[in-house]
């Protein structure tokens, strides 16, 4: 067991932490986990509403991927991606059995950027073409196309101009760029503008749309029905793949395996990526699910494309495990229960009772509490890119009262672990009830 004094020197000493002002920083230290809770340096108990960043879907410590993890060492740690071996194989089939139509390759990758990195790269090569058409309000990853093809303010100092990507405006109708009132008028309108982005960009030179299923850390923005299936019709017509990036929202985060069968079971994408719930992050894990028709593209000509830990054993491991204990325990019907039964009516009761409160909108274990300073013009709590003294107010009065809390902007995202029991998710809802209470009333 370490010390937890002595890691925090060290870490403030050595550390260099992601999408942070590095002196300004006074991070938290866990010092154990365990299901749906971890434990700070003082010993205080924290329910995570997190799932860290969005991938501990099976919750903390679960052992089934423990000892999976650790049998997998003692047989075969580690061995190059040009080798077959038994674990990264059945890794593939679980993951293909669960994938929609006819994705039924898997390319295996370290993480969920690079796998959004190398779809889009088969797209290219597959089609000839260089741009890729992405949302505003998305996000697909810190490597450098992987952020440029992103649509949220990470991006800004990272963008060059000149990585083929052109954005468009997603559905979201609590902040409509369409002006629409309905989910149909929203989807409608999506869809059009859409298509005019695809004729002025001029479709002979699109490779392809990347599409998160849910946007997720964006503000978890479920579809309107039948936009997916839109926007499956318009690749279809001007022959553009499209790339579903299930990176958060695949493997039950949504209540669905992936987040697109929320959709028809006609949407099929050409190319999904995933990462994270696919072994519960573990150990890292990504990869991207391939079509026939793209397959078929490198069936005879090499794909230039690879890394060194490509279906890592141990990551592999972890996955087999996590796959089939979500299959024999059910945990994707228990987390579309979680939504519909707790979660659901739980926030939209905070909503009827709490004036910050803007929209609740989600599914499974996947939801976004959009928090407003005036419900009348919807003037968020905190500006895009930005925090507020409100909004961290919040975050504090959450944590003292034992709750780990995810924060993006003006929104609060309950996104447990899928094994969070009823208990656990209404525990959870009622500590943000009194966060919200205290937070208005020092707000004044």
């Amino acid at each position: 067991m370490f010390d937890a004094d002595r890691a925090y020197e060290l870490d403030r000493r050595h550390v260099f932490h992601s999408w942070s002002a590095q002196a300004t920083l006074d991070p938290m230290v866990v010092t154990k986990a365990e299901g749906s809770y971890v434990w700070d340096r003082d010993g205080n108990r924290l329910l995570d509403f997190t799932s860290q960043l969005v991938f501990t879907n099976l919750g903390h410590q679960h052992p089934a991927i423990v000892r999976a993890i650790q049998d997998q060492a003692a047989t075969l740690c580690t061995v190059a991606p040009g080798h077959v071996n038994g674990t990264r194989s059945e890794a593939a089939r679980l993951i293909a059995s669960h994938a929609p139509g006819d994705l039924n390759r898997v390319f295996f990758t370290n993480g969920g950027a690079d796998a959004n990195e190398h779809a889009i790269r088969m797209a290219r090569l597959h089609t000839g073409r260089s741009k890729v058409l992405s949302t505003y309000r998305s996000y697909h990853g810190g490597t450098d196309l992987a952020v440029n093809v992103t649509g949220d303010p990470r991006r800004w100092s990272n963008d060059t101009g000149a990585a083929g990507v052109v954005h468009f405006f997603g559905p979201f109708r609590y902040r409509s760029a369409f002006s629409a009132t309905t989910e149909e008028g929203e989807c409608q309108r999506a869809l059009a503008h859409l298509e005019q982005v695809i004729t002025l960009e001029g479709p002979s030179t699109i490779a392809a749309i990347v599409l998160e299923s849910i946007p997720g850390t964006a503000g978890i923005m479920v579809p309107p029905p039948g936009y997916l299936a839109g926007v499956r019709k318009l690749c279809d017509r001007f022959d553009i793949v499209f790339i579903a990036d299930e990176v958060m929202s695949g493997f039950g985060r949504s209540g669905r395996w992936f987040a697109i069968e929320h959709e028809t079971a006609e949407v099929v994408p050409d190319l999904l990526t995933f990462a994270k719930g696919v072994n519960s992050g573990y150990v890292p894990l990504g990869g991207v699910i391939i079509n026939d028709a793209i397959y078929s593209t490198f069936a005879e000509r090499p794909y230039p494309g690879g890394l060194t830990y490509s279906g890592h054993p141990l990551a592999c491991a972890a996955a087999v495990a996590t796959i089939e204990t979500m299959e024999n325990d059910r945990v994707v019907e228990h987390a579309a229960a979680l939504g519909h039964d707790v979660c659901g009516p739980g926030l939209r009761e905070l909503a009827a009772k709490h004036d910050w409160i803007g929209e609740v909108r989600g599914t499974g274990a996947f939801w976004a509490i959009e928090l407003v300073a005036d419900r009348a013009t919807r003037e968020p709590l905190a500006p895009y890119g930005g925090t507020s003294p409100a909004m961290a107010e919040i975050v504090a009065a959450c944590q003292r009262r034992g709750l780990l809390a995810f924060v993006n902007f003006n929104r609060i995202h309950a996104v447990p672990p899928l094994t969070t029991t009823a208990e656990e998710a209404g525990e959870g809802i009622d500590i943000l009830d009194a966060a919200l209470t205290e937070a208005h009333a020092t707000a004044g």
